[in-house]
């Protein structure tokens, strides 16, 4: 009787043991259960989101998979209104830095009103009407102009998308603590109800558009959706909802990063953890120009996103020249909370 009560424990113990390492090991299993049965599949998929969109020399620019994942790179994040073949433009643009390695995010959110010349029309306007006027393209250009620093990659997806995938995630969590509520005649009317738990996709559209208060705030409730978002899609439960996620995403989503190269970022995400997300929101100052009003961003404010970017797309910098250029220009880290 003793032997088997023996025997019961240390395989009791084996098995706490077995439990425990996968527990800690869960980083790389998961990376590998992606890398060998998910990748192949999602690339196939993914195919028809790839759209590039600058030409050099009459052919199409590419980019090879390997920097992406060694080295920091640059990516413009548009969230357009898109609405069926309805001339759109863009509703969000943050101008992002990855970090893949360490699993840092940079995001320099760009006001849609901020004043600046449009590069390809010869004109200053809102730098949202660049997505109507001339598409991806336009976009990219003159937010090169305006922060004078090279973009590498796009992804643009529509509030459709956003909607849908946000549902097939199983909602969202939002640090709302009061209601919010639009209001004016002019815009669409809605109410968000806080302290819920959990908010469904049109609820997270309503979040990241509500601007009765300023469009500064609407900026940092954007990045706060963005954190919330990859809490909720790194989690390990969400690796089966993939296929779904991709079939949401068909023409809601389009981008100039290849399949192979999405994929072998995802597994390096899925190794390292969840992403750290630092946020910067130009400010600018509101000004009417032939009665129309438009907010004139800050020089000094450009010059702190310029630094970040600089030093955050530097190969060789530490987490504490990262971490003190934060502190110093006043980045901030997304979990906070910002309840309208």
């Amino acid at each position: 009787m003793a032997r088997k009560r023996k025997i019961a424990i240390g395989a009791a113990i084996a098995l706490v043991v077995v439990a425990g390492s996968l527990f800690l090991l869960r980083k790389p299993i998961s990376a590998l259960m992606f890398d060998w049965f998910v990748a192949g599949s999602i690339e196939d998929q993914l195919a028809q989101t790839y759209q590039p969109v600058r030409q050099i020399g009459g052919e199409q620019e590419t980019t090879e998979a390997l920097p992406v994942l060694t080295e920091p790179f640059s990516m413009l994040l548009v969230g357009s209104d898109q609405r069926d073949n309805e001339t759109a433009r863009s509703d969000t643009l943050i101008y992002a830095v990855m970090r893949p390695l360490e699993s840092k995010v940079l995001l320099i959110s760009i006001p849609r009103d901020t004043y600046t010349e449009i590069i390809g029309k010869d004109k200053k306007d809102k730098i949202n009407h660049a997505f109507a006027f001339g598409g991806i393209k336009m976009t990219m250009d003159t937010v090169e102009n305006l922060m004078d620093e090279k973009l590498q990659y796009y992804a643009t997806i529509n509030f459709q998308g956003l909607i849908d995938s946000v549902d097939a995630l199983g909602g969202i969590k939002l640090p709302i603590e009061e209601d919010i509520v639009n209001k004016d005649p002019n815009h669409e009317q809605f109410t968000i109800k806080g302290g819920k738990p959990i908010y469904s996709g049109q609820e997270a559209l309503y979040y990241v558009r509500y601007r009765e208060d300023s469009d500064f705030r609407r900026t940092k409730r954007q990045q706060i959706f963005l954190q919330a978002l990859a809490d909720q899609a790194i989690q390990l439960n969400q690796i089966e909802k993939i296929p779904q996620l991709l079939d949401i995403m068909g023409t809601n989503f389009k981008t100039d990063m290849r399949p192979q190269t999405i994929t072998g970022l995802a597994s390096q995400i899925l190794r390292t953890g969840k992403p750290e997300v630092t946020s910067f929101t130009i400010a600018g100052d509101g000004e009417y120009v032939d009665g129309v009003y438009y907010e004139v961003p800050r020089e000094s404010e450009i010059k702190e996103a310029r630094d970040l970017i600089d030093e955050w797309m530097k190969s060789d910098a530490s987490d504490s020249d990262i971490n003190n250029r934060d502190s110093a220009d006043g980045a901030t880290d997304t979990a906070g909370s910002l309840i309208h």
